[in-house]
Parts: structure tokens; C-alpha cells; sequence
């Protein structure tokens, strides 16, 4: 496989990374159970297989993401196979409190599980660094569990979640690390 380059994104990147398409294939999910009792609340996830494969969709759409002036509304990275755009983060910063939020990241469906989404967050957590930021957060559905896994692997922490998140009412669930 070539090398996998990132860098900043820029406007010539734009068709080819809103052709990504963001859906994607799981047998597992996250699932949420909460039971109230007197004066305690718990909620747990836990990890779910599915009786079959689903396609999930992405919780927005590529036109939510690319909205008209972009480039100069968050950060965002490009990964590029042999220059060609295969994937992107989008990040935005907390600037109280010095967190760096990872919004979304897309890789083309022929490209996954090839280490480009791997490369895209390593590129995020030395962007992070660079700029001393305090922690790296990664939103994802629930169901996402190729995201999951990827998060865990890179040793973010689960930090919590929030329920009917998204505009399809999605629970997001909320991955972190520490950055010294």
C-alpha cells in the first residue's frame, strides 16, 4: 500500500472528498441500558453483536460537512493515497477549554481498514500537540463500532455520551486522550 500522506485541506480537495461516502457496515453496536431506582441513576453500555450485517448511515450528510465557506469554518485534514484524497477530519477547536474536537472523519469505503483513520488521528494528535492543546475528543454514534475500535486501539478512553445527539436521534458516544 503507498504511503499515506496528510496535510491541511484545501479547496481543490472538495470533489473528491465530498464523493466519500460515510456509511458504514457493522455486526456489532454499542448498546445503551439505563435503570432508575430510588435516588440512582446507571447507565451502561455494552458491546452488542447483530444478527446480521447492517449498512449504517452517517449521522450528517456530506453537505452538513462541505457547507458553503468550509474551509474557513473548522480544520480540516486530508489523507491522500498517491495524492489523491481518500479521507479527511474535520476538527473544531473548545477554545475555552483547550480541547480539540474531532467531528467527523470519512475514509472511502475501498481504502478502509488500510490505515488511513489511524493516519488521520496520529496527524490530529501531533496538529494537538504542536498547538498544546489539553485533550483530543472523538464523537461517533453508537453504532459505530468500526469507529469504536479504531479509538480504542489508539487508546482514547471512553469519556461519556449523549443521548439523541444527532439530528436522526442518535446517541453519540464520546472517546478521549490526554495529551502531556
Amino acid at each position: 500500500m503507498p504511503q499515506v500522506a496528510i496535510r491541511p485541506a484545501i479547496s481543490s480537495d472538495l470533489s473528491a472528498l465530498s464523493q466519500i461516502l460515510l456509511s458504514y457496515y457493522t455486526v456489532r453496536v454499542w448498546q445503551m441500558d439505563r435503570s432508575m431506582e430510588e435516588e440512582q441513576i446507571q447507565v451502561r453500555f455494552r458491546e452488542v453483536r447483530l444478527p446480521r450485517e447492517v449498512l449504517v448511515e452517517y449521522p450528517r450528510s456530506i453537505e452538513d460537512i462541505f457547507q458553503e465557506g468550509w474551509l474557513e469554518k473548522g480544520i480540516f485534514l486530508t489523507a491522500s493515497l498517491a495524492n489523491v484524497p481518500v479521507g479527511f477530519a474535520r476538527l473544531a477547536l473548545e477554545v475555552t477549554s483547550g480541547n480539540l474536537w474531532v467531528k467527523d472523519l470519512g475514509v472511502r469505503h475501498d481504502v478502509r481498514r488500510q490505515g488511513v483513520g489511524t493516519a488521520l488521528l496520529i496527524a490530529v494528535q501531533d496538529y494537538a500537540l504542536e498547538r498544546k492543546y489539553r485533550r483530543i475528543l472523538l464523537e461517533m454514534q453508537s453504532k459505530n463500532y468500526p469507529a469504536i475500535q479504531l479509538a480504542q486501539k489508539l487508546g482514547y478512553e471512553f469519556s461519556g455520551y449523549s443521548d439523541a445527539y444527532y439530528a436522526n436521534q442518535d446517541i453519540a458516544l464520546f472517546f478521549a486522550q490526554s495529551l502531556h
